[in-house]
Order: structure tokens, then sequence, then C-alpha cells
């Protein structure tokens, strides 16, 4: 068995000649067994944090979107849809139109995103998931189903066929608004609402759903225009692929988007705040190895005199530092293996039963992944032989030569 290794053993796992460094060693190994709890703990509540964030975009964001890199109309005749639909991976394609409108219904104003989709939207996003009361868009172009904050500001009525919701948007080519006959300025389609949708709080305030021929008519386009394309992919699509056939079925420059880059600001925020919060916690790992750092010199000054016998039995300096940097690296090690196992337990229990709950029906997200799992133990490994190097330089033959026989 290996010198230094056999030797760091026997010290590690020994009581020491004084009980203060042995309390100091078993301070410094809970302290490593509760900071990589911590940290996994931490990361994992984080992910799981970001996947609750994150959440609406896997049932409300298509696979891919398709919109013009110059101006908001996309020109998509119904043979480049039948070529479109004809690519390898494509499963669903809907055309949409958005525009910002003004709305008014019963004496009461917001400004939304009207967004008009095709029937087959329906198979593309999760209707069925985002829809909290009422019912989807039917057959009718009078028909519109609204966020849930616009539905709250403006007071709106579920199925009241009695009191319409007037949509407005301004007209294209007039430069001013004229305030004695708006209807000269304005488009304006009144409607009925038969459901809202709840997705999260950005979403609720921005959108109400209408039909694509409603939307057409209030915006003057032509059956051919859209502002966007939305797909479904199939399991096995390759989408790099598919950017490339989509691309080149156009003749004027098309900006292609998949889910994270269509919310790329809110994962930008997201991954700064995860850095931030693993830089600080491994701040605190760092300053929490110091301990390790004194409980190794202390075992320094307490074995000087064996450290001597060993020097003069033929034992190298180095051989006697390699000792105390096996040491100290075993303890940091064990104690990040047995606090990964306590910090995997508790994201394992808070799964599944759930102990702890930011609101009284919503429980706190964790989730379980493994590179959290290799993230924890890689730190704590790295600053523990750090910190078990610098302590390890301690012993030179000048603190050697002090110890007396």
């Amino acid at each position: 068995m290996n010198f230094s290794y056999y030797i760091a053993k026997r010290y590690l796992v020994s009581k020491n000649g004084k009980n203060a460094i042995n309390i100091i060693n078993i301070l410094s190994f809970i302290i490593t067994v509760v900071g990589t709890a911590a940290l996994f703990i931490v990361l994992s509540g984080f992910s799981g944090l970001k996947d609750f964030s994150t959440e609406f975009s896997s049932y409300f964001d298509p696979d891919l979107k398709v919109s013009p890199l110059n101006g908001k109309v996309l020109e998509v005749p119904l043979s480049r849809k039948r070529e479109l639909n004809k690519l390898s991976g494509v499963e669903i394609i809907s055309a949409t139109i958005e525009e910002k409108a003004f709305l008014h219904y019963d004496g009461k104003n917001d400004i939304a995103y009207i967004k008009g989709v095709e029937s087959s939207y329906e198979q593309i996003i999760k209707t069925d998931t985002i829809l909290l009361y009422g019912s989807w868009l039917g057959d009718s172009d009078l028909q519109v189903v609204a966020g849930a904050a616009i539905a709250d500001e403006l007071s709106l009525q579920v199925d009241n066929y009695g009191r319409f919701l007037q949509i407005m948007v301004p007209k294209p080519g007039k430069n001013a608004i004229n305030a004695m006959n708006y209807r000269d300025s304005f488009s304006q389609l009144d409607v009925v609402a038969t459901g809202v949708f709840s997705v999260n709080e950005n979403l609720d305030s921005k959108f109400i759903f209408t039909t694509i021929t409603a939307a057409r008519k209030l915006l003057n386009y032509s059956a051919d225009q859209s502002s966007s394309l939305e797909f479904k992919l199939s399991p096995e699509a390759n989408e790099d692929e598919l950017r490339e056939e989509i691309q080149a079925l156009f003749d004027v420059p098309v900006v292609i988007k998949n889910r994270l880059q269509m919310n790329d600001g809110l994962y930008k925020m997201l991954n700064s705040e995860n850095l931030a919060v693993y830089l600080i916690f491994t701040l605190v790992l760092i300053i929490a190895l110091f301990n390790v750092i004194g409980s190794i010199i202390m075992m320094i000054l307490d074995k000087k005199r064996n450290l001597k016998t060993l020097l003069d039995l033929g034992a190298s300096v180095t051989s006697l530092r390699s000792i105390f940097f096996v040491q100290g690296t075993l303890m940091t090690l064990a104690g990040g293996l047995i606090g990964l196992f306590i910090g995997m337990a508790f994201v394992y229990l808070q799964i599944e039963f759930q102990l702890l709950y930011i609101a009284p029906e919503i429980p706190y997200p964790f989730a379980m992944r493994l590179g959290n799992v290799f993230l924890a133990l890689g730190t704590i490994a790295v600053l523990g032989i750090i910190a078990s190097y610098v302590a390890s330089r301690r012993i030179n033959e000048e603190l050697l030569s002090q110890a007396k026989l």
C-alpha cells in the first residue's frame, strides 16, 4: 500500500492526542457535509424553479416559428404551404397573425395583441391545458379567447351575446386619427368571448385569440398573407436540416426560431441567476473550507514529533506533505459524498411528498439533475484538493527541526 495513503488513512480514522484537534476535525467534516448538501439542494431547487418558470413554453410556444426578417407580412401562397407540409419532420403548420389592437368593452378600455390562428392551431399548442374556462374558438369569426388578465381588466363576460367586445386597429395609410369620426381611422370588429386562457402573467395580459379569417378581415390581409407560420415537428425531426429546407422555400429572408430562441431573454436571465447562486454558494464553501486548512495545520503541529521520526527514518518532506494532502482530500471527498447523499434524499422527498410549499397549493419545485450531482461533487472535490494542498505546504524542514523527540 502507498506509504502516504496508509498514514493518511490512519490519521483520518484514529483519534488524536488532543481533544481540541478531534473536535476541529469533526467540525471540518460536518461543515463539508452541510456545505455540499446545501449546494446540491440549492442547485436542484433552482433547476426546479427554472422548469416551473419556463413550463408555459412547452405548451404555448410552437416547435418552430417562421416570421419575415423585414416588415410584418409573410406571403405564403397555398403552393408554398403544401411544399412546407411535405417536408420530413413537419406534422402541423398553422398560419398566424399578430397585431396590437385597442379593446373596448362596456365602457372599459385596454391594449393587447390579437392573434389570429387557423383551426390546426389546436394541434400545435395545448389549448385544453391553457384554457381556464369556457371553450376554444369555433367556426364563427365573431369569437375570441382572451387572456385572464385582459378579461379581469375589462370585466369580460363569456358567451354574453348581448354585449360585444370591440377590437379596433388603425387603418393602413392613415397619417392621423380623426377624433370626430374614429371609424374613418380604425378598422373595427365586434366579437364575443367564448373562453379565457391562462399561462402566465405576461401572456395573460398580452394576447387575445381569434380566427385567422377575422384577423385578416380586420387588418385587410389577403388569404395568402400572415404574420408568421408556426410548426409542430415530429419527435424524430432534424431541426437543423429543416431550417435549411424551410429557408430554401422562401424567396425573401425569414427568421426561424425554436422555443429556446423565442424566450431567449427569459432563459438568459434564469441562467445568469443560476450562475450567480452557484458562485455565491461556492464562495460560502471556500470560506467553510478554511476550517479544513486549519484542521490539517493543527494536525501537522500535533504530529510534528512523529513526522520528525519519519524524516529521520528516510521519508522525504514531499512524502510527508503527501500524507496530509491525501488526508484532507479524503476528508472533503467523504464529506462531499455524504452531503450529496443527504441532499439527494431531501430533493427526492420534496419531489415525492411535497414537504415545502410556495403557496397553499403550489409545492416548491425541485428537479433532480445528473449535472447538479457532478457540479456539487466536482466543486467540493476541487476546493478540497486546493485546501489540502495549501495546508500540506506548511510542512518543511525548518518546522520539523523544531520538533523535540
